[in-house]
């Protein structure tokens, strides 16, 4: 019994992020903003260094790969996964996807699949053509393609933060008028 005990409470410890809810203050908000910036702001560098390498296509892949994952953990992080919005109340739940679908956010809430994140980068193709165009000439191509890399990851990654930020208030806003 107590070896049983010991490993829910192991899995509870280990899984307790994939269950949290939406953030419950404005200063919680922020404070999960500023975390999930500064993961955007590491995957963009990560995005950049491997679009500084000569080898193409590898920087289209690992851009998807990355992106899909950052967006999950964000998603995980506001409590916006689709396990996390099914355990909200019903009219809690109704208002998240509305405040999502108000937004244009095709990741709030939704099972982040290769072919999402692919419609989500064709919307930033022309920057991503100019990246691969850059490539073509040696070192300062390279260093171009990084920074362009960087920035789109980065401004991509940061719209979908603030696009959580805003389900976020509006559930918290919808909580307090029922609260209150």
């Amino acid at each position: 019994m107590l070896v049983a005990e010991v490993q829910l409470k192991c899995n509870m410890t280990k899984h307790r992020d994939e269950w949290a809810l939406v953030p419950a203050s404005g200063t919680e908000i922020a404070r999960v903003r500023e975390h999930c910036r500064k993961l955007v702001r590491r995957r963009a560098a990560v995005a950049a260094g491997v679009a500084a390498l000569p080898v193409p296509g590898v920087d289209v892949l690992t851009d998807l790969t990355t992106f899909a994952l950052l967006v999950e953990e964000i998603n995980r992080s506001f409590g916006l996964t689709p396990e996390q919005i099914e355990r909200l109340n019903p009219q809690l739940r109704v208002i998240a996807y509305e405040a999502a679908a108000a937004i244009g956010s095709m990741l709030i809430g939704k099972l982040v699949t290769r072919e999402v994140v692919v419609a989500l980068f064709k919307r930033a193709a022309g920057r991503h053509a100019a990246k691969a165009a850059a490539k073509v000439v040696p070192l300062a191509g390279s260093v171009a393609a990084a920074a362009i890399g960087f920035a789109l990851f980065r401004e991509m990654g940061y719209q979908h933060v603030e696009a959580c930020v805003k389900v976020a208030q509006e559930v918290n806003k919808a909580q307090s008028a029922e609260g209150g």
